[in-house]
């Protein structure tokens, strides 16, 4: 039987959607098609989001509530009207990625199952030389809305005091996004480093609600994400619909409007009129262009200060400088078991001069090429580290990983019911749920800081429940590092 189909005619091209009455958010009700067409009623303000910019797919084939993967390589069945670039990634790969330019390019991304749209801060162009810098306000479990609202505050005032514009607009989810357009002449780390210098100064001025702190055991209030502007890293686009029950959207706003949004008013079945009826509240953003001097100046005064940079993200080489990216609570005392090594992992003195004789020299991305040398030891599956050999100071367990977010939540409910008391002493910000990267897909790992809890009744690091390795299908763990992927195990024919 032929699948169902309906053509769309989008500017002078036409555009196939296929199963268009397939249930993308059963909540509500919204179809495929809905979806597409929210796209097509928004388009000139979701594509001045994206337009010129490579975009990581991100798809979720059986709508919403169903598993999602990422598709970073265009598909070889596309339309000769699909752009594409060619990307290269700091595991040392390359990719050709889609660039989208037009509403109906738009429309045949979503038809593939592309819920939200998640483009990189470069254009096609010059994919060396960002022209966004992303302020990304995270908060942590059970800090009030409000609190999130305020920190935006802070942050465009320190945008402003610095010479910036910057463009606001809710997440999506729980959180606000602050979108700032810069010159083309810094490269990844500079603006990288200039994002740091940003959260810093609010954390700073509003030190009770707002937090630079990278490890999750150590944030509060809201934390402000510094990392989204390392290379290879992506953000939801302004008007993009989020994959949460109620079709959320990631909503543009004046500044006027902060202090008293609601995220949850901007929906598909609430924005197009909005739109239609006070248009784009972004739309001079491509003409607020401004430089990072100001900031990259700041980021100079705290490393005179003593505050050199701060972690990156785990897939990342170890970067000259970079403080040990070890969490506290597993911070390991000096290993003679790796040679040559700085203390708690960090480079030997002689490669950190070695990386920032190289970045003086006109080489800024030195180091986030693959792992390091002293960082290439054998990889332990996913049980969790010997106790024998840390330092903690703080008290974190690890409770479960898990392919789903769902089960590894089922798993910390078993954890609760086996330890009532402890459970009781916890607070929103003590649970720790981690979206971490797979191969194609993310997994769920939650952990429980226990800091809170009496340690007569702190409960001892137990076997995860559930036990997720998310390498166990492949020869070797596929790590960013590696050139060629890893091959899947061959699996042994059934026993007839």
């Amino acid at each position: 039987m032929a699948r169902k189909t309906e053509v769309l005619a989008v500017g002078a091209r036409e555009v196939t959607i296929t199963n268009p009455d397939k249930v993308f958010f059963p909540g509500p009700g919204f179809t495929k098609l809905d979806l597409v067409r929210y796209y097509l009623a928004v388009a000139d303000g979701a594509v001045r989001g994206v337009e010129g910019r490579p975009m990581a797919l991100k798809r979720f084939v059986n709508g919403a509530g169903g598993e999602a993967f990422f598709q970073k390589r265009a598909p070889d069945n596309r339309p000769d009207w699909i752009e594409t670039v060619e990307l290269s990634f700091p595991s040392g790969r390359t990719a050709h990625e889609i660039v989208i330019r037009e509403p109906a390019q738009l429309a045949w991304i979503v038809n593939l199952g592309c819920i939200d749209l998640n483009p990189h801060p470069v254009r096609a162009d010059d994919l060396d030389h960002p022209d966004e810098l992303r302020v990304d306000l995270d908060p942590v479990p059970g800090v009030a809305w409000d609190d999130v609202r305020q920190v935006a505050l802070v942050a465009r005032d320190v945008l402003a005091d610095h010479g910036l514009v910057g463009w606001p607009k809710t997440s999506g989810s729980r959180g606000i996004h602050v979108n700032v357009r810069i010159q083309r002449r810094w490269t990844f780390p500079e603006v990288r480093r200039a994002a740091l210098a940003l959260a810093r100064e609010v954390e700073r001025r509003a030190p009770a609600i707002a937090t630079s702190k990278w490890w999750k055991e150590e944030r509060h209030g809201v934390f402000l994400d510094y990392n989204q502007n390392a290379k290879d890293r992506t953000v939801a686009s302004v008007y993009s619909v989020r994959p949460l029950p109620d079709a959320r959207v990631s909503m543009p706003l004046a500044w006027d409007d902060v202090p008293s949004v609601e995220a949850a008013d901007f929906t598909i079945a609430t924005v197009p009129a909005l739109y239609e009826r006070n248009g784009d509240p972004g739309a001079g953003i491509d003409e607020a262009v401004g430089s990072l001097d100001a900031l990259l100046e700041l980021s100079e005064r705290h490393e005179r200060e003593g505050l050199g940079d701060a972690p990156w993200p785990p897939h990342y080489a170890k970067q000259a400088g970079e403080p040990p990216r070890v969490m506290p609570s597993r911070k390991r005392r000096a290993d003679p078991d790796y040679q040559g090594r700085g203390v708690d992992g960090g480079p030997p003195p002689e490669v950190a001069a070695e990386r920032r004789s190289a970045v003086k020299e006109g080489d800024p991305e030195a180091g986030i090429r693959g792992p390091a040398p002293w960082e290439r030891r054998s990889w332990s599956g996913t049980r969790p580290t010997p106790t024998g050999r840390r330092r903690t100071s703080i008290p974190v367990i690890e409770i479960a990983r898990s392919a789903k977010k769902d089960d590894a939540l089922a798993g910390l409910e078993r954890w609760k019911g086996r330890w009532p008391a402890a459970a009781g002493s916890l607070e929103p910000a003590d649970v720790l749920v981690d979206s971490m990267r797979g191969r194609s897909t993310t997994w769920t790992r939650i952990r429980v800081n226990l800091q809170h809890v009496p340690e007569g009744d702190r409960p001892p690091q137990e076997a995860l429940d559930p036990d997720y390795d998310p390498w166990s299908e492949f020869e070797a763990p596929d790590r960013s590092g590696q050139l060629k992927r890893a091959p899947r195990k061959e699996k042994k024919p059934e026993s007839c």
